[in-house]
């Protein structure tokens, strides 16, 4: 009929495994030729596929619904659909050698090829001499089979190979990319595999392709991957050499040790998890990489001289006047200062040593990189924020971070564009920022543990995420500023580690606004405190869904309204289960409790009763809380 032709026209070609009604390939070639030293033939190009493309064929082809324990069984059942039996060419290619082999079987329940050597030999070595009969006794090792991971289809136009070139690219990927060692080590295997694991790592497979995950949170999670497959293998080691009906004094050592393991190896796999989920990384997310390299502090110069960094690409006479007036001459009263001229903002703020003052002239200034300012120095604008603009065009984790002692910026506008880790991060130091603008396109403010913000008669908005994300130990004093239009307004993360220590915050007078989440949101661990909600059912605040709800989890989801407490018992329920049942790995229970305003006249006195309630606040006065989508304070227990 006409609606199954145009459904199947809607149809991607990418995934779509079973179509075999279209002529000529719908791939592209891999050239191998293409430096003039390669005798081999050219391949399928398949490396490059789209997220919905791979999500897709995961999803409505290779996984479907399958539990951990299935996933060798449907991943065999969909490559016996797709993949030509017998009597095609491919690439046995591995970290040695790439050899050019003819299938004429396949194992698909051991995912394997019967290969033999296509005559004369045509291969291509890597750093070693191999001869044929090298290759010959190496696959008379292997009974001539070879991991099906391993093959490259030859290119054909005639487009009967494209569906095996791809089912062997999603193979490849997934045992490179998504599957795990220990995924089936979960003792409660009655989960939707595809749901828990594997969209979560596809989606952060193309976050970091994309730059859009911290490189130093990308390093942490590459050295965690190591970190759990090491021990990985050692536990299993040990368990296989364990007697269950021994009671050696050795074997009682081994299970001692094999406990730590697996205790270890739960440790690493909750850590992945939480860099694994888009939700559980924002919420909790990075503390980044104590080991960072930072630009090194210059301090003060040894001739003693201090530098005043004038930045303008032009200005007039009346302009050059004023500033000599109004700040040259006070700064310059002494005689060991200077005066240095510069057309780029990072320019001047690298040009500078301890106790310099860079002053920014009105003017839109565009920056390719990001601005590090590692010593005690002032940044001041020249005129209204809105006059005095840098703006970030390229990607990073940073635009702007600080780690010197004093650090004071003052009357400009930042606009961020693809800042991974924040428009502004105060990592180390003390930041105090004055009669500042941060358009955010990305992330927002965020200050690291340890470290110390001043923020006073700022407008912060835009941010995908928190507007203002606060680590444990930091201290951060707000005063008078507007955090509007974010994902939330305030994330603050009250982590229960033994070496974390609560933040302490001041917040006086700020307007927290129009955030599609909550005005301040508090994450904790649920074992640092009782979480109690008086027992009172109210069917209104059942009907309230947000940011619990992309939570599903086995535990049990308390919303709270800031007139009347309401509890919502027994288990939250998902369609799509993004995340599925995740605590039960580790053996914590996830909780997310929110505070909602139903009555918008007691909202901002109830809000701030609400936030006098922790210990981390020092002052709180002056707060109105307008129009946050899913109230103005939340608790998010983990």
């Amino acid at each position: 009929s006409k609606n199954e032709e145009d459904e199947s026209d809607d149809d991607d070609s990418g995934t779509d495994h079973f179509n075999t009604e279209k002529s000529g390939t719908q791939l592209q070639r891999l050239e191998r030729n293409a430096g003039g030293n390669s005798c081999l033939p050219d391949t399928f190009q398949t490396s490059h596929l789209l997220f919905y493309e791979r999500f897709k064929a995961y999803q409505d082809y290779m996984l479907g619904d399958c539990k951990p324990s299935e996933v060798k069984a449907f991943t065999a059942d969909y490559l016996e659909k797709v993949v030509e039996p017998c009597d095609w060419l491919a690439l046995w290619s591995t970290v040695v050698f790439d050899v050019l082999v003819e299938v004429h079987d396949v194992d698909l329940k051991d995912l394997k090829a019967c290969v033999r050597l296509v005559l004369p030999l045509q291969h291509d070595t890597k750093g070693c001499e191999l001869t044929e009969e090298d290759i010959k006794s190496l696959l008379e090792a292997t009974q001539h089979k070879v991991p099906l991971q391993e093959l490259q289809v030859v290119y054909e136009e005639s487009g009967d190979f494209d569906q095996t070139a791809l089912a062997l690219e999603h193979l490849r990927f997934f045992y490179k990319h998504i599957w795990r060692q220990w995924d089936e080590e979960d003792e409660d295997d009655d989960f939707d595999y595809f749901v828990r694991y594997v969209e979560p790592r596809l989606r952060l497979y193309y976050d970091i392709l994309e730059d859009r995950v911290p490189a130093g949170l990308v390093a942490e999670y590459q050295s965690l991957l190591e970190n759990s497959s090491q021990c990985f293998q050692q536990f299993s080691m040990l368990r296989s050499v364990l007697s269950t009906d021994s009671d050696s004094e050795l074997d009682n050592v081994s299970m001692v040790e094999g406990l730590k393991l697996y205790d270890q190896l739960e440790i690493f796999k909750r850590k992945l998890h939480i860099i694994e989920n888009p939700l559980l990384r924002y919420v909790l997310g990075y503390k980044g990489n104590s080991t960072q390299q930072c630009v090194q502090s210059r301090g003060p110069r040894a001739t003693g001289v201090k530098v005043v960094h004038v930045v303008t690409a032009s200005c007039s006479t009346s302009q050059l006047q004023s500033l000599l007036n109004t700040r040259l001459l006070p700064l310059c009263s002494s005689g060991d200062t200077e005066i240095q001229f510069h057309s780029d903002p990072v320019l001047a703020v690298d040009s500078c040593y301890q106790g310099d003052v860079v002053i920014v002239l009105p003017g839109t200034y565009t920056v390719s990189s990001s601005i590090f300012i590692p010593d005690s120095i002032t940044i001041e604008g020249f005129g209204f924020p809105d006059d005095v603009v840098i703006e970030k065009k390229n990607k990073g984790d940073s635009f702007v971070e600080t780690t010197g002692a004093d650090v004071r910026l003052s009357n400009i506008k930042f606009i961020q564009h693809d800042a991974i880790e924040g428009i502004l991060c105060v990592r180390q130091g003390t930041l105090t920022m004055e009669n500042c603008v941060l358009q955010c396109e990305t992330t927002g403010v965020i200050v690291r543990s340890s470290a110390c913000l001043n923020m006073n008669m700022c407008d912060l908005y835009g941010s995908k995420g928190a507007g203002l994300e606060i680590y444990p130990g930091s201290v951060c004093s707000l005063v008078s500023n507007g955090i509007h239009h974010c994902k939330d307004g305030i994330l603050i993360k009250d982590f229960a580690d033994e070496l974390d220590v609560m933040p302490s915050i001041t917040m006086e007078n700020n307007v927290i606004h129009n955030n599609e989440g909550y005005g301040v949101i508090l994450v904790k661990s649920s074992t640092s405190e009782q979480h109690r909600v008086p027992p009172d059912t109210n069917e209104g605040n059942q009907q309230q869904q947000g940011v619990s709800d992309l939570l599903s989890t086995p535990a049990t989801t308390t919303l709270t309204s800031s007139s009347s407490a309401a509890v919502q018992h027994g288990s939250t329920e998902n369609n799509n289960g993004t995340d599925g049942d995740v605590a039960s790995t580790s053996g914590k229970k996830w909780q997310f409790s929110r505070q909602l305003s139903r009555n918008k006249e007691t909202s901002c006195s109830r809000a701030v009763q609400d936030l006098m309630d922790h210990q981390i606040f020092v002052s709180i006065q002056g707060n109105q809380f307008r129009r946050n989508g899913m109230g103005d304070f939340g608790n998010f227990f983990y």
